[in-house]
């Protein structure tokens, strides 16, 4: 019997010595593999000499110092905030703003990308380290620990960038301190005043603050104070930007008190130029074109009516265009006073020669009737009483009409020279009074276009005076 089980014993160890021989070797070709790649990495970076002791400072490739473990994790509820039931924690905050994307007057926003940047202590997350040096994250870690819950308030669209990962940022110090970073784009309102527009100048602001966190949980402040904001080279191609400085507030809401809100400012002021070009420049050249009707002759009916209507639908078609770019609000703005007072330039040129064109008929239904036009009368040779000089219309004399009765006048005598001179006070009788004035006007229709001329370019000019001294 013990024969037997001597023999089987031996008969086991006779088959399990190659295996044992197998894995061994494997285990030591791994060992070798392992080292040799350790050696080709550090050659380069120590002249050709490896290192072994690298191998035994490389914490990462130790399974017994993960991160969850180094820094305690699991044994602490990061639902709660750091120092729960103590003083309120501070979070101190930091931006840098990378950019200014865009700027819409007609939905009252700003889009901006931005670094946001918090800082804290969290007891909690101290870990023993002989160097004092800080350990980075990223964005898998983040979701493990309490982070302040920091929005923006007025926001309509924000986002984290996530090419190619989340763009966030942990960094855990020694002794508890954390730095929180993300990259953000977000869209704010911006409550804008168009009254000036477009010599206005804007203020818009980004207002952060902690959604559940009041100020006895939470006090957010400026890291650096006024050195906290920091911008990169911005250039917009319709404003300027004259100031960026942050500020600090409180917000009170009745169901949940007091809570602390920073504030990013930054004023805006539009570059004038491009309403230049596009607005007040063709808006000038169409007035001055609407002045052209006043030097054509008034008998010339299609061409003055014509230039008179061309200018009035192109005023309309800049005003409709200035208008569709902007937001509908309930107010005159800078550029509605001046489109407007335009159009009225040229809608009057166009009543002026209708007022021309009427009082001129009227003048000639009077000579008419009382004899002073021929029988056959032309409407060519009409042309020569606008006071003109027409140099192709041969004007031949009226035939002189026969005396009659009914058309002798007799002249009044001249006072003579005795007669006593007016007393002081009294108006001498030369002098025409106003009614007197417009109906001499109205009796030669062609002194209004000689008029025109003078007070249509006065009076604009006048009226540019005014506007650029009020509003630039």
């Amino acid at each position: 019997m013990d024969f037997a089980l001597t023999t089987l014993r031996l008969m086991c160890l006779a088959w399990l010595w190659p295996v044992a021989l197998l894995k061994g070797s494997n285990t030591q070709n791994q060992r070798r593999h392992k080292d040799v790649y350790l050696g080709e990495k550090t050659r380069h970076k120590h002249g050709g000499r490896i290192d072994f002791k690298m191998k035994k400072s490389d914490s990462t490739k130790s399974l017994l110092i993960k991160s969850e473990q180094l820094l305690r994790i699991e044994d602490h509820d990061f639902a709660m905030r750091p120092g729960f039931g103590g003083s309120a924690i501070p979070v101190g905050i930091d931006v840098q703003v990378e950019s200014i994307d865009s700027i819409s007057e007609v939905n009252m926003d700003f889009t901006m990308t931005l670094y946001l940047r918090h800082y804290w202590q969290d007891d909690r997350l101290a870990f023993p380290s002989s160097s004092n040096k800080s350990r980075t994250f990223d964005a898998r870690l983040v979701k493990k620990i309490w982070v302040p819950d920091v929005f923006f308030v007025h926001s309509k669209r924000s986002f984290i960038h996530d090419t190619t990962m989340e763009n966030i940022m942990l960094r855990v110090y020694p002794d508890g301190n954390i730095l929180y970073s993300v990259r953000i784009t977000v869209t704010a309102l911006c409550s804008m005043d168009f009254s000036r527009f477009p010599l206005d100048t804007q203020n818009c602001s980004l207002e952060l603050e902690s959604y559940a966190y009041n100020e006895n949980d939470l006090m957010l402040y400026w890291k650096n104070g006024n050195d906290s904001l920091r911008t990169d080279e911005i250039a917009l191609s319709q404003f300027f930007i004259e100031e960026f400085h942050p500020s600090y507030g409180l917000a009170f809401y009745s169901s949940t008190g007091w809570y602390n809100r920073l504030y990013i400012n930054f004023i805006l002021r539009r570059h004038i130029f491009f309403f230049m070009l596009q607005t007040y420049f063709p808006t000038m050249l169409m007035v001055m074109l609407s002045w052209v009707s006043f030097w054509i002759d008034r008998r010339a009916v299609p061409a003055r009516v014509s230039l008179g209507i061309t200018t009035v639908l192109t005023m309309t078609t800049i005003i409709t265009g200035v208008s569709a770019s902007m937001p509908q609000v309930s107010y005159v703005k800078a550029v509605d006073i001046y489109l407007w007072a335009s159009f009225l330039f040229v809608f009057l040129s166009v009543i002026e020669y209708a007022a021309v064109n009427y009082f001129t008929t009227v003048e000639e239904m009077k000579k008419l009737q009382k004899g002073k036009l021929p029988v056959s009368y032309n409407a060519s040779q009409a042309m020569a009483y606008d006071g003109c000089f027409h140099d192709d219309i041969d004007v031949s004399p009226f035939p002189e009409l026969p005396t009659t009765p009914s058309t002798t006048r007799t002249i009044p005598a001249r006072a003579s020279s005795t007669d006593p001179p007016p007393t002081e006070g009294t108006r001498l009788w030369r002098k025409r009074s106003m009614g007197k004035n417009i109906r001499f006007i109205m009796s030669n229709s062609y002194m209004i276009d000689s008029y025109s001329r003078i007070l249509f370019p006065v009076a604009y000019l006048l009226f540019n005076i005014i506007y650029w001294c009020i509003y630039s």
